[in-house]
């Protein structure tokens, strides 16, 4: 119950036999029945507890919060890394996901404790049919096909969602400059590595197949650009057969592009490392938050409105945050990524 600090009196004497029960992690339901025994009361109160649920790799209790908050670890009670409401609800998870996580815990009279995996579980199954996929890249290098029209701006078809096609489908720019995700060539190809290489041919997602004839680097040998060719006759929904690709990965025009910020999250504590230092102080995760300044996304992301989610291609699902993103800098918080190891138990 809460306290009425005003009145404390009155206050104490309606809250008495709460306030002789509730202590945390003690079983007080003898001393609570005698109590109530004891004063005879005409309509005796009756209390039902339930356990405290405990989530693994985040920060639940207040005292901590609090401290995390003052000591500006974290940006206010509704951080992305913390799991009150607001939090909750800045980083983009929704009611409908909230409520699959209370039902599939379940409530019990034990204090228990579930693995913050199901919770981003529940996010993943609520979203992945109802959100467009979009392109992002945010470890960008350039490509360029050398073969492709200089000045060329070319309207592709994408679908917004291959897995629900009510999401209808949209304009995608292509050109003879794009930006790809830096780990999707490699110069020396490990084993199994179907993307870019020299001599390797891949789809462009959407787009036509492309093959990679070689790289230019700078003088730290970094990757600063990688060139290809295309096949004009591989358009996507042209129907082309003719030869498969292994590899397909995702782009963006790089003279429309639009240029955001993201920011990646981690738990900000980690059970198995130990939650607490020997003083008593948090463990923190340094890792816990990762700002991206230069990502480049689609230009129908530019119309993003605070709370608005998507997914993003391969990288994960990316919500616009409330308090810091501006048609004029966009800010997209990593909800949680595609890849998950936890499986609902049969």
């Amino acid at each position: 119950p809460m306290y009425d600090f005003a009145h404390p009196i009155e206050d104490a004497v309606e809250h008495i036999t709460h306030s002789i029960c509730t202590l945390e992690f003690e079983d007080h339901r003898p001393l609570y029945d005698w109590v109530v025994r004891e004063c005879e009361f005409e309509n005796p109160p009756r209390q039902i507890e339930f356990a405290k649920l405990y989530l693994t790799n985040v920060v639940t209790g207040k005292r901590y919060i609090k401290k995390l908050v003052e000591d500006r670890i974290v940006d206010g009670w509704d951080d992305p890394r913390l799991v009150s409401i607001a939090a909750l609800r800045r980083r983009g998870y929704t009611p409908e996901a909230i409520r699959m996580f209370v039902d599939l815990v379940g409530v019990s009279k034990a204090n228990s404790s579930v693995d913050y995996a199901m919770l981003e579980y529940c996010i993943r199954e609520d979203l992945k049919l109802k959100k467009p996929r979009m392109m992002a890249i945010l470890d960008p290098v350039k490509l360029v096909i050398d073969n492709y029209p200089e000045d060329t701006i070319e309207y592709l078809d994408a679908p917004n969602n291959l897995e629900n096609p009510e999401l209808g489908e949209r304009k995608l720019p292509f050109g003879k400059e794009l930006y790809i995700e830096r780990e999707d060539f490699m110069e020396e190809p490990v084993k199994k590595y179907f993307r870019l290489f020299p001599g390797n041919e891949v789809r462009l997602m959407n787009a036509y197949f492309v093959t990679c004839t070689g790289c230019e680097k700078d003088e730290n040998g970094n990757v600063t650009v990688v060139h290809c060719t295309y096949d004009p006759e591989t358009k996507s929904g042209s129907g082309f057969t003719a030869r498969k690709v292994k590899g397909t990965i995702h782009w963006v025009a790089a003279r429309t592009a639009v240029t955001v910020e993201c920011r990646l999250y981690e738990n900000i504590v980690d059970e198995e490392k130990g939650k607490l230092n020997e003083d008593g102080s948090l463990n923190l995760n340094p890792n816990s938050l990762t700002i991206i300044k230069n990502c480049y996304v689609e230009p129908a992301l530019a119309e993003a409105k605070p709370y608005d989610s998507y997914q993003f291609v391969r990288n994960g699902f990316f919500c616009a945050d409330c308090k810091d993103s501006t048609s004029e800098h966009l800010v997209f918080n990593r909800i949680v990524s595609l890849k998950s190891s936890f499986k609902i138990a049969k």
